[in-house]
């Protein structure tokens, strides 16, 4: 059992003041600092208490507990251990609900029935002597002054004219007010600590949280990227759509204006031939031939042509200002902006005016 360094087998050992004081300190309640009444309470940290001591320490720590007369009224709480700090959660029964500890409590009972020492503690079992009185005790305590004295310094000394009291009153009376300062200051270490705790839990809901805004924007953006994407890849397509017309109507010209000087220069040939002909018979039956293939040949040479700027693809025009201007614009919604719509940036992005030098892909 946590804060009890003994077990019962102790009765060889009682006549020793040694173990005698030893086994008292550890019958010394915390918050009285008396030896432990009964009941004596045992917390789930395995330390004791009184169970007033506990009781004082639980409503100080629980405020809103009421007392009805000599009665309390039991409330769910909580509070600390005052030896370890272990948070002590209790039931609806409140400090009643704690289990005695009846181990201790008959220690404390072998202890008064083979102790012949004074139960007190030692500031009451040392009884300090009166230094300008050898044979006096102090016994009493100067409330003027402020300090213990013996009871011939109130009669002929320096506080013949000082208010006393017996030195066990004002003992007493002090104990419990210090008793009571330390449950407020128990009880304060508690709200400390709940505030910690609760700070603490606040830094990992922050974090938790900021986790998933990011993820969410993150999210976000992507599905704005795919979108671009795909829009750049349909408007890619029809640009190479645009380049395969052309290329195959110019390659189509190619072949016409190919198939045209492969004849022509096939009918220079036979030109030159029927030039070099030394009978004039054979020439001039020939050269009426040649005449006409060379007439129906220059006819034949007005093939089509490309019209000027056929080759500019300058007509397929984007503009994206606007949705740069939307895009760098992106910021968390208000809550105004989420009352209003927030469908005015989509429409940024689909109305974009076509440009007016020829056809225009908005994006």
């Amino acid at each position: 059992m946590c804060g009890m360094n003994f077990a019962l087998g102790f009765k060889p050992a009682m006549g020793d003041a040694s173990s005698m004081e030893n086994l008292e300190k550890q019958l010394i309640c915390p918050i009285c600092l008396e030896i432990f009444t009964k009941p004596v309470v045992i917390l789930p940290c395995q330390h004791n208490l009184c169970r007033k001591c506990a009781n004082d320490v639980f409503q100080a720590s629980n405020p809103l507990c009421q007392n009805r007369g000599s009665t309390t009224v039991s409330l769910r709480g909580r509070f600390r251990c005052p030896s370890c700090r272990h948070e002590v959660v209790l039931d609806r029964h409140g400090v009643h609900g704690l289990q005695r500890n009846l181990l201790v409590e008959n220690i404390i009972d072998i202890y008064k029935s083979k102790s012949s020492r004074p139960l007190l503690p030692k500031t009451e079992q040392q009884q300090l002597m009166c230094d300008q009185h050898e044979d006096e005790k102090i016994n009493i305590y100067c409330l003027t002054c402020e300090m213990p004295t013996c009871s011939m310094c109130k009669v002929f000394g320096d506080h013949k004219e000082c208010e006393v009291a017996p030195l066990q009153v004002i003992y007493k009376r002090q104990k419990t007010e210090l008793s009571d300062a330390i449950a407020i200051l128990v009880a304060g270490n508690d709200s400390v600590q709940a505030r910690i705790t609760q700070m603490e839990d606040i830094c990992r809901t922050v974090k938790e949280n900021s986790r998933r805004q990011m993820q969410h924007i993150s999210d976000e953006f992507d599905e704005l990227f795919a979108t671009l994407e795909e829009r750049k890849r349909e408007l890619v397509v029809r640009i190479g759509n645009e380049q395969d017309h052309k290329l195959g109507h110019v390659r189509s010209l190619l072949g016409r204006h190919g198939d045209y000087l492969e004849m022509s220069l096939k009918l220079v040939e036979t030109a030159i031939q029927s030039m070099e002909e030394p009978q004039m018979v054979v020439f001039l039956q020939s050269a009426k031939d040649v005449f006409k293939k060379i007439t129906d040949t220059a006819k034949a040479s007005n093939i089509e042509r490309t019209e000027a700027g056929y080759e500019s693809m300058a007509h397929f025009i984007i503009h994206t200002e606007n949705v740069a201007d939307v895009l760098r614009a992106i910021d968390f919604q208000t809550g105004d902006d989420l009352k209003d719509g927030g469908d005015e940036g989509l429409e940024d992005l689909t109305s974009s005016p076509a440009h007016p030098g020829g056809e225009s892909a908005r994006l």
